[in-house]
């Protein structure tokens, strides 16, 4: 299991446990992490799924591709350096430890 911190819009931290191969957003939609609204379900078509990492995570991760990047141009809340879509990031022990922030607003 691989350790993540969700951060919630109001500050409080949520740790969790995740299981490797599955996606950021499905291991939040699992444990009721609000702000996670996910609406396309991990296809990539919507952005509510928007996340902020913390900087070493996104290091070790990578930044989005090309379609992600272009998705992230329609999310609600202003992309930052360190955004991408929970979709997008698997499980695995790169992401251990990692620091996710939910923004304000989805949609």
């Amino acid at each position: 299991m691989t350790k993540l911190t969700f951060i919630l819009p109001d500050g409080t931290e949520r740790e969790l446990e995740a299981k490797p191969g599955l996606s950021v957003m499905e291991t939040a939609v699992q444990n009721n992490i609000e702000g996670i609204v996910a609406e396309c379900g991990g296809s990539m078509s919507c952005a509510t799924c928007h996340v902020f990492l913390d900087e070493a995570s996104l290091e070790r991760i990578g930044g989005p591709g090309e379609t992600e990047s272009d998705m992230l141009d329609f999310a609600a809340t202003e992309r930052r350096p360190t955004s991408r879509l929970s979709c997008q990031i698997k499980v695995g022990p790169e992401i251990e430890g990692a620091l996710i922030s939910i923004p304000e607003r989805q949609y």
